[in-house]
Parts: C-alpha cells; sequence; structure tokens
C-alpha cells in the first residue's frame, strides 16, 4: 500500500495522514470548497476539491471520491469516522475497483450497523442483553403491548442509527404514544426508516465500551476499556482509560465478550464493542461501531499502540503483531472532545472566525487538531475543532493535567466546551470516579459556569486594582536635569 486516500476532513483527516507519512506512505486529501484552507489539506501529498460545502455535495459523494482514487493510482481508503466510515455499499465499490477499504467487510458493516440484526447475530454466543424486543416495529398499539410486558420505565430506540436519534425514555405508560410517534418521525427523518425497537431502560448505568482489532487470519484481541459515561443529549464529550470501576474480572469479561461479538460477524480491522454497565456491576451488549472511534486516543496512550498503523497493516493481509497476553494497561488517559458550542446556551453551535487559536503543550498532553487561528468554523459540519487528551501515571494526575491544558488552549471568536469540560473535571463526582450517564442531568447547570466565570472576573479585577494601587505607591524620584 503506497498511497491512501483519507476520506474525511479535520482532525480525524490529519491524524491518519501522520501515521500514514510516518509509514512512508503517500497521502491524498479530499476536500469541500468550505475547506479549502484546512491544515489536512496543505498537509497531505495531494489534494483535491470534490465538492460544494454541504456534505451530500462532497464527502458524501462516494462514486467521486472513488473516481479521484482511480485518477491518482490510489490503493486504499481510510475513512475516519463519520461520513461514508460505515456506508457498507462505499466499502464494496472500493473493493470492486480494487481499492482497499481499510475498515471491516462490508456484511460485518450491514450487519452491526443495524441493532437488531446485530443482536440476533450476538444472541447464539452467552452474551448478556437488556431485556426487550428482538424485532423492529412501527405499529404504536403492538409497541405499547410489548412496553407493558417489558415494564417502564423503557427505551424506545431507532433500529437503523444512532447519536441519540430516535431515541425516547419513557417513564409512565401514557407518554408512550406521544414518545413512540417522535421517535418514528426523527428516525424517518435521520435516517430514512422509522422502524424502532423496545427494549427495558437501565436508569442509572455507565457506558463502557471494549477496543477491538482483528486480522484477516482469525485473530481478535481486545484493547481494554473506554469509559464514556459524560455525555449530552446521548452523545459523548468525556472518555477516559480505563474506566475507574471496572475490576480485572469484570474487564476479562467484557474484553472476551468483545472479541465473541466481532467474530460473530467475522469482523476485520478496528472496532468498539459498547456495553451498558448496571449499579450492580452487571453488563449487557448495546452495539458494535464498525470504525475507528472518535475517542481511540485514549487507548493508544494507555496501550502504547498506534491503532491507525494497526488497521493500515491488517488491511495489507498481516497477521497481528501482537497477542492478548502482550497487551497490558499503562497508566490513565482523558480525553475532552472540544466543540464550537456554547455550553451556556444548552451546548448550541457557535460558528465564526478563531480570532485567538492557541494549542497547550507539554508533556502528557496531545492535541489532536484540525484547525487553526484565523480559520472559520463552518456550519456545514460536526462542531468538533479538536480532542485534548492528557496521559498520567495515574487518573488523578491525569485529571490535573487536564485541568491546567485546558487552562491553557486559548480560544477566542467562538464558545467551546473548554468551561464545561473544567466543570466535569473538578467535579467531586468525577473526581470520585461515583457517577454514570446521568451526569449531566444530575449535576449540571449554565449557572454554576456563569457564576464560576464571574468570580473569575471579579478576582481579575481585584487584582488588577491591588497592582494599580501598588503602582501609585512607588515612589517616584525627579531625575536631576
Amino acid at each position: 500500500m503506497k498511497k491512501i486516500l483519507v476520506a474525511n476532513r479535520g482532525e480525524i483527516a490529519l491524524r491518519v495522514m501522520k501515521t500514514a507519512k510516518k509509514m512512508g506512505i503517500k497521502t491524498v486529501a479530499v476536500y469541500s470548497v468550505a475547506d479549502r484552507q484546512s491544515p489536512h489539506v496543505k498537509f497531505a501529498d495531494e489534494a483535491v476539491c470534490i465538492g460544494e460545502a454541504p456534505s451530500n455535495q462532497s464527502y458524501l459523494l462516494g462514486d467521486k471520491i472513488i473516481e479521484v482514487c482511480k485518477e491518482l493510482n490510489v490503493d486504499g481508503i481510510h475513512p475516519g469516522y463519520g461520513f461514508l466510515s460505515e456506508n457498507s455499499t462505499f466499502a464494496e465499490l472500493a473493493e470492486k475497483n480494487n481499492i482497499t477499504f481499510i475498515g471491516p467487510k462490508s456484511h460485518a458493516m450491514r450487519v452491526m450497523g443495524d441493532k437488531l440484526a446485530a443482536k440476533e447475530t450476538v444472541k447464539g454466543y452467552d452474551i448478556p442483553m437488556v431485556p426487550g424486543l428482538d424485532h423492529a416495529i412501527i405499529d404504536i398499539d403492538e409497541a405499547k403491548q410489548v412496553a407493558k410486558e417489558v415494564g417502564f420505565p423503557i427505551l424506545i430506540k431507532a433500529s437503523a442509527g444512532g447519536g441519540g436519534k430516535g431515541m425516547r425514555v419513557v417513564e409512565k405508560e401514557e407518554d408512550f404514544e406521544s414518545q413512540m410517534q417522535r421517535a418514528i418521525s426523527e428516525a424517518t427523518s435521520a435516517f430514512g426508516d422509522g422502524s424502532v425497537f423496545i427494549e427495558k431502560f437501565v436508569a442509572s448505568p455507565r457506558h463502557i465500551e471494549i477496543q477491538v482489532m482483528a486480522d484477516t487470519h482469525g485473530n481478535v484481541v481486545y484493547l481494554f476499556e473506554r469509559e464514556c459515561s459524560v455525555q449530552r443529549r446521548h452523545q459523548k464529550v468525556v472518555e477516559e482509560a480505563p474506566s475507574a470501576v471496572l475490576t480485572p474480572e469484570i474487564r476479562k469479561a467484557m474484553g472476551e465478550a468483545a472479541v465473541k461479538v466481532a467474530k460473530s460477524c467475522d469482523y476485520v480491522g478496528a472496532g468498539t464493542v459498547e456495553f451498558l454497565l448496571d449499579e450492580n456491576k452487571n453488563f449487557y451488549f448495546l452495539e458494535m461501531n464498525t470504525r475507528l472511534q472518535v475517542e481511540h486516543p485514549v487507548t493508544e496512550l494507555i496501550t502504547g499502540i498506534d491503532l491507525v498503523e494497526m488497521q493500515i497493516r491488517v488491511a495489507r493481509g498481516e497477521v497481528l503483531p501482537i497477542t492478548q497476553d502482550d497487551l497490558q494497561i499503562k497508566g490513565h488517559a482523558l480525553e475532552l472532545r472540544v466543540y464550537a458550542e456554547d455550553p451556556l446556551n444548552d451546548f448550541l453551535p457557535s460558528v465564526g472566525n478563531l480570532e485567538t487559536y492557541i494549542l497547550p503543550t507539554g508533556e502528557g498532553v496531545r492535541v489532536d487538531n484540525g484547525f487553526e487561528q484565523g480559520m472559520d468554523v463552518p456550519i456545514y459540519y460536526d462542531p468538533m475543532l479538536s480532542k485534548l487528551i492528557t496521559y498520567g501515571k495515574d487518573r488523578n494526575e491525569a485529571i490535573q493535567l487536564m485541568l491546567k491544558a485546558i487552562q491553557d488552549y486559548k480560544i477566542e471568536g467562538v464558545s467551546t466546551t473548554l468551561p464545561f469540560g473544567t466543570f466535569v473535571f473538578e467535579h467531586d463526582a468525577f473526581v470520585s470516579g461515583d457517577f454514570d450517564t446521568n451526569f449531566v442531568k444530575k449535576f449540571y447547570s449554565a449557572d454554576i459556569i456563569k457564576e464560576a466565570q464571574t468570580k473569575e472576573a471579579e478576582i481579575a479585577a481585584l487584582i488588577a486594582l491591588k497592582q494599580y494601587f501598588a503602582d501609585q505607591e512607588v515612589l517616584r524620584v525627579p531625575t536631576k536635569l
């Protein structure tokens, strides 16, 4: 594999290209009109504009991306995450044109891309699952009967997608019909498929995911867990590895379950198996993400393994160079997704110009970044600017490094999730490890950050005033002429 096209943008495109360069592989960037000045475009050996700013006129044009690959003699495509990364049709199109898709085969993508098909596939592997419906449904009366049998509270989930879309928690029977209709409508709008399924709502779970890597020779390993319980609108904001609550026994059981899930669909490459962990430390299979995850850096730091390099080696047909016995956890890593969102206004996207954009540096600090000072933050894509990652010998050191790195990260021109990050990493519940997916709902309000910012401004004003008075008291001796 001598040349790879990265079918993505921003921080993940740049991150993949850096590993490819390290491996001596040439890279091709594709970009939209809105991204012509982006760092990933400048970093690549070759770059091709594939369309206008909206993603359906650029980054989602699979046929056009394949044509670029053929014109430039590209050997492989790395899809990153989002866009076409879990599109089985695109993966098949690449293979038909003798271009290696750096990811799983289309069969695994199709099976695991449908939550119900995934549950059916892993059912025979003795993997714990949340009680609920084992088929998709759109009939409200039938669904209501199922909900009664499962017992409230229940969770309605879109069968065809994720990211919190088409998802509704229903506490009481009288709310069921309206919530069901909303879930179907949202699922139809987001995925073109209104089918949903119903399962028991696990009230206070932790969101734990296991990183797996599989080669084409039947070898599968798990690279331990990531804790992803701090979320807003069912989407992750803070991740860490390892989890503060898993015992070695539970970690091993979850890891082995994740390997079984991968084997159930003949998985190849990097994948993530997601689980819910309840308050009694029982875990339940949730879904499998058939791609590299946003939060993969925390796994890289605690294992010392470059997951993108491993993806490329597996795609080239190489045998995994590690066994399960070779893997061990060393240290602790945290990640904050730095979104251009306003945490004081319900995390709504904040677009504008990055008037000041200075990254933190130092030992134990990593920033996977896709922007530069002076760039505009476009409205067309996910608002993530970067991922701020810290690594320490233990969890406390990683937290302290993170708080300092947030302080050193200078951004002006847009609102970001940096102040929210400070709130999380200073909070007693997070520091103690005693939290779940309800962290934001339980503890966070915009008023807390506003109050903290007001206090900081008052302290800064007092310091400035004190310095002013000190300067006035300095004896100034007239200079003789």
